[in-house]
């Protein structure tokens, strides 16, 4: 023992020689002197010795097989001398016997980002920051992950997180300055394209106070899409559009819809273009041509449904063929464009803590920025004796059966790992297996909207349906989604939960506690015919109500800024 200390003293000291030399002397003495061969070979590594620190830490494993900081020690060396796959198999190992270490899940992540593969990365900084929170390299080092995979949004976050926790990173700073520039090449691509058209600027509709009532006394608002036909967009927001009501002076918007592409005959399509007072389809035409129709018709608010989805023309919305230009709903991000004003959204999805992120100025509406339409044909399935039966799908009449619709790609390996633990618990509360068997996950096709929103009723936990859904709500604007919605029903606080330890303990209590779940499935159904996320003509209104701020501060000479909608009919035109 007085030898190891005497090494470890020369280690502090910088005098490798010499603590090599005494760590030897206490092996001489004490030949399973586990520690002694554990410190001697992080000396040996750091003083060049690769090949010997390795046969020490093989000494360390030969008394202790399954030792997880040996075994992650060993990987550092292996990394070190770029024998990837052997430090790979140390890591893994190491985190197969405990999860409570930070370095293996680091290094994993940085041989993941090398190899390009991003998702594995990220889950591996995940877990970094699930044991060290405040770990600034682990923050930058995801943040460079999702550089990679043009996720900037989340990297500008982190990026901003590491500087907050330590603000003299100059080199954080200048990679934040940099993400912000990624987060604006795809709308200065479009601004590119668009100039290429050498269109004069155009001349927008003057700014004049809008007093309400009749058709010369309304705001014009057009809509440009490519997804007027059998689609999410028009799915949700197929009332709106024929809601911004004409003859009734509670509304104060005249409703232009702009096609980009034809409707396909689709009963959404059709009835969009049945509803709104003006249905006009642009596929045909250039996107000057668009721009310029846009222009003729004085369109006073322009709202882009698309972004950078796919079928985007946005190049016509670069041209700024309106004085105000919003982003909805197609896009869940900022689209780093200054040709647009605003983004249209809620206080949760959107926190003002936030708002450095986005390039639009932050509206905020009430309650949920999210739009249903309470037009949908689904009603049969609030009554018991319609539902179909879980036979008809050959699901299992006797489990508990948690669902989730999203494609493929959006479960990382994180959450699939989380659900592969909640399975074995929930079914049987005593199993050993963490796994998921090949009878416990069913693959579903893509259906029709109707089947789908029919099959999903048959779940227990779901995010349709009338069902029950637990949701985690991240930074990014995508994850949070769920939860405004949550908090739109009145019962939200019973399905949002803050960790991803929270959110598997909150499955594995609904699928146990049945009588629990079936009491807040019993509440939800209670308020969907009441509560605000599916009041459409309640959320038309609130709408209105912005884009006449929107307009108010256009006509005052003011530029465009954040705020946010009360429900308050002072700020109408025709109330003041």
């Amino acid at each position: 023992m007085a030898f190891a200390y005497l090494a470890d003293v020369y280690y502090e000291q910088g005098n490798l020689e010499m603590a090599i030399r005494n760590y030897r002397k206490a092996i001489a003495r004490e030949a399973e002197f586990f520690e002694a061969y554990n410190n001697m070979g992080r000396v040996l590594k750091d003083a060049g010795e690769v090949q010997e620190a390795i046969h020490c830490y093989h000494q360390c494993l030969s008394l202790r097989s399954v030792h997880p900081e040996i075994l992650s020690n060993l990987g550092n060396v292996y990394m070190e001398r770029n024998m990837m796959s052997a430090a790979t198999q140390c890591y893994k190992a190491s985190l197969a016997v405990s999860t409570g270490l930070s370095t293996p899940f680091n290094n994993l992540g940085i041989i993941y980002m090398q190899q390009r593969n991003y998702a594995q990365a990220i889950s591996c900084f995940n877990e970094l920051l699930r044991i060290n929170p405040m770990s600034t390299d682990g923050l930058v080092k995801r943040g460079n992950t999702y550089i990679g995979i043009s996720r900037v949004d989340e990297a500008i976050q982190d990026y901003t997180k590491a500087i907050a926790i330590r603000s003299t990173m100059e080199d954080v700073h200048a990679l934040l300055a940099s993400a912000y520039m990624t987060s604006r090449k795809h709308a200065q691509y479009y601004s590119l394209i668009a100039a290429r058209y050498s269109l004069s600027p155009f001349i927008h509709p003057p700014p004049l106070p809008i007093k309400g009532g009749g058709r010369n006394g309304r705001l014009r608002v057009g809509y440009v899409s490519s997804d007027y036909r059998n689609h999410s967009v028009s799915h949700l927001m197929g009332s709106v559009f024929g809601m911004h009501d004409g003859e009734n002076v509670e509304y104060i918007s005249l409703v232009f819809c702009y096609a980009l592409r034809p409707n396909g005959g689709t009963e959404w399509g059709i009835r969009i273009q049945s509803e709104a007072e003006h249905f006009i389809d642009v596929s045909s035409l250039t996107f000057d041509a668009t721009a310029r129709m846009i222009n003729e018709d004085q369109i006073q608010i322009l709202i882009d449904l698309n972004g950078y989805a796919k079928g985007t023309r946005i190049e016509i919305v670069a041209m700024k063929p309106a004085p105000i230009q919003v982003s909805y709903m197609g896009f869940p991000g900022t689209t780093g464009a200054m040709y647009i004003d605003y983004l249209l959204t809620d206080e949760f999805v959107s926190p003002m803590k936030y708002a450095h992120i986005y390039s639009e100025k932050l509206v905020h509406l009430p309650h949920c920025y999210f739009v249903n339409d309470y037009k949908q044909k689904y009603c049969d399935l609030l009554n018991s004796n319609c539902q179909p039966k879980r036979c008809d799908y050959g699901l299992p009449e006797d489990k508990f059966i948690f669902a989730c619709f999203n494609q493929l790609y959006k479960m990382d390996p994180e959450i699939f790992i989380t659900w592969g633990d909640e399975a074995p618990r929930t079914a049987h509360a005593n199993a050993a297996a963490q796994a998921l068997q090949p009878d416990q996950i069913i693959f579903t096709d893509v259906v029709m909207k109707q089947e789908h929103i029919r099959r999903s009723s048959l779940a227990n936990v779901c995010s349709l349906a009338g069902l029950p859904m637990i949701t985690l709500p991240l930074e990014k604007m995508a994850t949070r989604v769920s939860g405004s919605l949550c908090l739109a029903t009145g019962l939200g606080d019973e399905m949002i939960v803050s960790s991803m330890k929270e959110y598997e303990e909150k499955a594995v209590s609904l699928g146990l506690n049945r009588s629990k779940l079936q009491d807040l499935t019993n509440r939800l159904k209670a308020a969907r015919m009441s509560c605000p996320l599916f009041d459409t003509t309640r959320w038309v209104r609130n709408l209105e109500r912005s884009y006449f701020m929107m307009w108010r501060l256009y006509c005052s000479g003011q530029h465009p800024q954040p705020f946010k909608v009360t429900e308050n009919d002072s700020e109408f035109p025709f109330n003041q």
